[in-house]
């Protein structure tokens, strides 16, 4: 112990001493380039887990100290200048010792600063004894193929903790090193750094774990952007990552230490979550941790484990609010490329010449204007809105078996894919629909008593419509096809299916009408996504990459933690072709990366997810989600200077849209070689001295002149039983111009099975 007269530092001394303690230590495990990586399961499983603990930094107790030491490390006590107990006289104060004194203090001057020199020495011989001991002691056991690594962002050192294999090459081994630069390699595991040290040589590491690489990464720039810590070592000639934000050191310490809490804390769930699953997590998980190395007079407090549990609660909502934004717009891209190629159908065109039944054509989400709507009984008057809604929920009640019937009697002629009924419409989500949707008119909500229907396709859809009209078209209220028309916009969210409203028991009913190949997109989630695209507005924008703008870099540092967190059981080198909760999860990853300028990790990542998306036997090279991922590699590949690559998957997507192109011109010239096939009608088009005014009204009329043709050749073959439902042969198609009840008598009817003549 140093005896409480010891010497004092002088100020600046002091200073320097206190922030050069400043950092953190982070230790973690790499390959070692001679041997494969990862090893066989189970290989490692006994490794010890490191502790993270300041005490591995200052454990004064691992090595003892002599008495010898002791004796030549111990200041002697103060010479006094008194006597040794004689009284003196005045006269002989002069003479009384004086030179003895004298001499005493100049012997302790000496004696102390060599007590204080031999102090010195031996405590850094004993740190570098404890360092070998700790070395010794803690990796005795690290399997072959691991090398334990050191990183200390206070010196910017890194330093090999652990002992060499009988494998590694020792001459290109790097034991320590004084960081100067450091970014991302190319490595395909997207596990690699390439660090360069301030005497000019460069090395490559790759860590075991993705998120080790991406956490040293994420320290290490921000170390080198700390000009306090830096000193003399610190550039200002690159100004990317945390070294263009001119950030002080003070402010660049406290991220540095929310940032690595943060990843050490998700490290340690990981941990956890793989025990709990015993699945044997791998032996480099063990060599993780990550120590706050602050000085104990440092202002700066240790945040607090329920601080740390806070903020990552945070940064992980913000996670999944991204995520989810990134699977709206991957199912919005689905449901428009599904009606891409349903308007490749011969029959599209005539469905899209129909204009329904009181449909306004409003396909938004805002419907003011509704023109069908419940009766507005005189007992309203003096009822609640709650009231109205109960009772609303009672007729509802009363209209369902009716309903029921009606669907069956549907799904037994046409065969449909899917049938669900009700159930009906609670209260509370009928007031909150009107007060949302309608301005709190509850008279608008028209699906208390709702079922759905899911056809094969578009001429099930015709069929359906057609036998609705001829087995209960009294009933029917209104047939909205807006949405399914090229011309309108589709639902939030991007999807578009059929509605038909029938009055049954005095209660307006609603029937939604699906196509399979729409309907497969999400399923029976389908409303959930499209209540979150409401919510959140998500056609407002195209790209989701965008819900990130606005975004400080701390915050896109500490997403990319949890989003590692996400994947950590499935690196991305073994992610399979069919895992599409984990390929979403990456995708998401890949806007973080580009946004935080990690190209090369996001380069990584797309061309993994490009070559998964083309082993897809129902995805493959020219889907749609695949060309997309080329338009964003092809972005990061010029964010990386990578022109002529570039231009080359340019030329790709090009290529791609000229083949959707051409698919659509191949669906319209067969049908306009079903018309052309009259020559009267050819050498009219011809003879037309006002084609050009009358083109695209002619082009159209044509194509649904043939596509009604080509609807009545299906419907002969698929539907023969609407021509018996009528008694007679004579075409009983929906006329091209609306879907109506004319010719039918127009009448209430209670009992509607009764109605159901099929």
């Amino acid at each position: 112990m140093m005896q409480a007269d010891d010497e004092m530092p002088p100020p600046q001394e002091a200073a320097k001493q206190q922030y050069g303690a400043a950092g953190t230590i982070l230790e973690a495990a790499f390959v070692d380039p001679a041997y494969d990586w990862p090893p066989p399961d189970g290989f490692g499983k006994n490794a010890i887990e490191l502790q993270a603990s300041v005490n591995l930094i200052d454990d004064s107790d691992s090595v003892r100290t002599t008495e010898s030491q002791k004796q030549r490390m111990s200041i002697p006590p103060k010479p006094s200048l008194e006597g040794t107990g004689k009284k003196s006289r005045w006269w002989n104060c002069c003479t009384s010792g004086g030179d003895e004194a004298i001499l005493s203090l100049a012997e302790y001057e000496h004696a102390k600063r060599s007590a204080l020199a031999a102090r010195k020495e031996h405590y850094a011989e004993k740190k570098a004894r404890a360092k070998a001991m700790r070395k010794k002691s803690r990796y005795n056991r690290v399997p072959e193929g691991i090398l334990i690594y050191r990183l200390d962002t206070a010196t910017q050192t890194i330093s090999l903790m652990s002992e060499p294999h009988s494998k590694t090459d020792q001459s290109t081994m790097l034991t320590e090193m004084v960081i100067a630069a450091a970014r991302p390699s190319p490595d395909k595991s997207r596990r690699g750094m390439i660090l360069k040290g301030t005497d000019g040589s460069s090395v490559t590491l790759v860590a075991c774990e993705q998120r080790t690489a991406i956490a040293w990464l994420e320290a290490i720039d921000l170390m080198l952007a700390n000009k306090m810590r830096m000193g003399d070592k610190f550039s200002n000639s690159t100004k990317t990552g945390w070294n263009k934000k001119n950030l002080n050191s003070r402010e660049l310490d406290q991220i540095e230490g929310q940032y690595l809490n943060l990843a050490s804390y998700s490290n340690k769930l990981i941990r956890a979550n793989k025990k709990s699953k015993k699945s044997g997590a791998a032996a480099s998980g063990m060599y993780y941790s990550i120590e706050m190395s602050q000085d104990p007079q440092d202002d700066f407090e240790e945040e607090a484990l329920e601080s740390i549990a806070k903020r990552r609660a945070v940064i992980k909502d913000s996670w999944d609010f991204y995520r989810m934004i990134c699977s709206l717009l991957r199912d919005r891209r689905k449901y428009n490329e599904v009606f891409r190629k349903l308007q490749l159908d011969p029959v599209y065109p005539y469905l899209h010449s129909m204009t329904g039944l009181n449909d306004p054509g409003d396909t938004g989400y805002e419907n003011a204007d509704k023109e069908v709507i419940q009766k507005d009984l005189d007992k309203y008057l003096t009822m609640t809105r709650t009231q109205v809604a109960e009772d609303l929920c009672k007729q509802a009640e009363q209209a369902m078996p009716s309903l029921v019937e009606i669907c069956k009697a549907l799904a037994g002629s046409l065969g449909m894919e899917e049938v669900g009924i009700g159930p009906v419409k609670e209260v509370q989500a009928a007031l909150k629909k009107a007060e949302k949707k309608y301005d709190g008119d509850l008279l608008k909500i028209t699906d208390f008593c709702r079922a759905l229907l899911v056809v094969k396709d578009l001429p099930s859809l015709l069929a359906l419509l057609e036998l609705a009209r001829d087995s209960f078209g009294p009933l029917i209220r209104r047939v909205k096809l807006s949405s399914l028309k090229s011309d309108h916009k589709p639902l939030p969210g991007g999807y578009r299916h059929c509605i038909i409203n029938v009055e049954l028991k005095n209660h307006i009913c609603e029937i939604q009408v699906h196509l399979w190949p729409m309907w497969l997109v999400c399923g029976v989630d389908g409303f959930r996504h499209y209540r979150h695209c409401v919510e959140y507005n998500t056609d407002s924008f195209e790209n989701a990459f965008d819900a990130l703008e606005g975004l400080d870099r701390k915050t896109m540092a500490e997403l990319i933690v949890m989003a590692e967190e996400a994947v950590a059981e499935t690196p991305l080198d073994s992610l399979e072709w069919f895992q599409e909760k984990f390929i979403l999860d990456y995708f998401a990853e890949v806007g973080l990366f580009m946004k935080h300028g990690l190209h090369v990790w996001a380069e990584i990542t797309l061309r993994h997810l490009i070559r998964l998306r083309t082993e897809s036997p129902d995805i493959g090279p020219d889907h749609h989600e695949t060309i997309l991922l080329y338009k964003y590699l092809e972005e990061v590949l010029r964010l990386t200077g990578k022109e002529r690559e570039a231009n080359e998957i340019k030329k790709r997507i090009k290529s791609n849209e000229k083949r959707l192109k051409s698919e659509k011109d191949d669906a319209e010239k067969s049908m306009w070689d079903m018309v052309m096939a009259a020559p009267t009608e050819a050498l009219d088009m011809i003879m037309d001295p006002n084609k050009k005014e009358r083109e695209e009204e002619e082009k159209m009329r044509k194509e649904v002149k043939a596509s009604k043709k080509q609807w009545r050749m299906i419907r002969k073959e698929r539907f023969g039983f609407l021509d018996a439902n009528t008694g007679g042969g004579k075409d009983n198609s929906v006329g091209a111009g609306s879907v109506t009840t004319s010719g039918l008598e127009e009448k209430k009817m209670d009992d509607a099975p009764k109605a159901l003549a099929l």
